[in-house]
């Protein structure tokens, strides 16, 4: 190859590379268009011409996940290369215009280019209206407890227990809220949005519900079968390998010296209360060394099994962290749930809760479940329970959850519902 065809080569890529970089802007402009035409095409095929949400039609949680996905592929690919297209524009100016024209590009006619902006932002612009999860839930409950109150355009009904904590009205709440519900009354269209927020709480209920049978069910599973499959034969076989090696620690050899000493003196119990005839000094060895060999087999059993639930743990807390983590969609969903169950609750119901989850964990009598808690842990997991450790977690842990209980309802519980912290402080006296 001579040097004028090499140079020739160099040449065209340069020049090639130069056009791509001329037609960045319409090239960008038409990705961010054809975006929109398919997020246009979604909305006509399934949505009826209407904007993608559950509002506008009716399918299950899988199917409007697959199309939200979908939905925010769309609008995160519009929305940067019509930034690209701006960035671009900016940089393009009157020389690169004429170098663009003797490359034989021919930038697109200016009425294109304004047409194409313009359907974009008009398909993008239904989406860009922040609508808070909350604020739905709160009128989708509102809409089941009291059906002439549906209304969701509506501000003070959708954001009741924030502008409770946020806003302090002129007015009684109660005076306030009688107008509102009469506004809503007379309103042709709240048959219809009671129908819409119906749906939308029973799409809520569901995904909720199946998210914390995911998260028990995933985890227990997770657990078992490593401990079955994986950590268990491993375990298995390096025990079997070492038979010395019985007890974990020294509480589970002081407890089998106890049960031994225990058949001891059950046989010779039975030796004298009984009619047969007193076992011979070698037959109560004989006995003595079964029964030994038996608690060592149980003990073993046990100091394998406390190992693997170590490990199979960590596995369980391993899949629970990734469930969260994929599920950030559903952790809003499962917590605006929480919101409307809470809320939608009586005030007596919650002085009730909120008595029994503080007796429970810091009452007078919680220190012996926190002990037994604690001793549970430590026999799980083949550890020595540290009596020490043990009685300062009792002496603590209590008194923080205690300020923290106490801590909440004087900073936001006293200011949503003021009655339910005068139910809860009359029942609790």
């Amino acid at each position: 190859m001579n040097d004028s065809a090499l140079s020739q080569k160099v040449y065209s890529f340069l020049l090639s590379t130069y056009r791509w970089y001329l037609k960045t802007p319409e090239r960008s402009l038409e990705e961010a268009y054809q975006a929109a035409l398919k997020i246009q095409e979604i909305e006509n095929k399934h949505f009826k011409g209407k904007k993608i949400s559950p509002e506008s039609a009716m399918y299950s949680s899988n199917v409007m996940d697959y199309f939200q996905t979908e939905l925010k592929k769309l609008l995160k690919t519009a929305r940067m290369r019509l930034t690209e297209f701006k960035v671009s524009r900016w940089f393009s100016n009157e020389s690169k215009q004429k170098a663009a024209a003797k490359t034989g590009i021919a930038y697109p006619n200016m009425s294109v280019i304004l047409e194409k902006l313009r359907f974009i932002d008009q398909i993008i612009s239904k989406y860009t209206e922040t609508i808070t999860t909350t604020s739905n839930i709160v009128s989708s409950n509102s809409a089941i407890v009291q059906p002439s109150t549906a209304k969701s355009r509506v501000p003070d009904i959708n954001n009741k227990p924030r502008r409770k904590v946020d806003t302090i009205s002129v007015l009684p709440r109660s005076i306030l809220s009688t107008i509102t519900r009469l506004q809503v009354e007379l309103d042709p269209h709240s048959e219809e949005d009671v129908v819409k927020n119906f749906r939308q709480t029973q799409r809520r209920t569901i995904i909720s519900i199946r998210f914390i049978l995911l998260l028990i069910i995933v985890p227990l599973l997770t657990h078992q079968l490593s401990k079955a499959l994986v950590v268990g034969p491993l375990i298995d076989n390096w025990r079997n390998q070492d038979t010395t090696q019985i007890f974990l620690n020294q509480e589970m050899e002081e407890e089998a010296l106890v049960n031994l000493q225990r058949f001891e003196e059950r046989i010779k119990f039975e030796n004298l209360i009984s009619n047969a005839p007193i076992l011979s000094p070698e037959e109560v060895e004989t006995m003595m060394k079964e029964k030994a060999q038996q608690l060592a087999e149980e003990f073993r059993r046990e100091s394998s099994g406390a190992i693997k639930n170590v490990f199979a743990d960590v596995c369980s807390i391993v899949a629970f962290i990734w469930l969260l983590l994929v599920s950030k969609s559903s952790i809003v969903e499962l917590k605006d749930f929480f919101d409307q169950v809470i809320y939608g609750l009586s005030d007596s119901a919650k002085a009730f809760i909120i008595i029994l989850f503080t007796d429970i964990f810091v009452g007078f009598h919680s220190p012996h479940g926190w002990e037994v808690i604690l001793e549970g842990i430590s026999r799980h997991w083949g550890l020595p329970a540290n009596r020490d450790f043990i009685f300062l977690f009792i002496a603590t842990f209590p008194v923080i959850l205690d300020t923290i209980f106490k801590y909440w309802i004087f900073r936001y519980l006293n200011r949503i519902s003021p009655s339910a912290v005068a139910t809860y402080h009359n029942m609790n006296e």
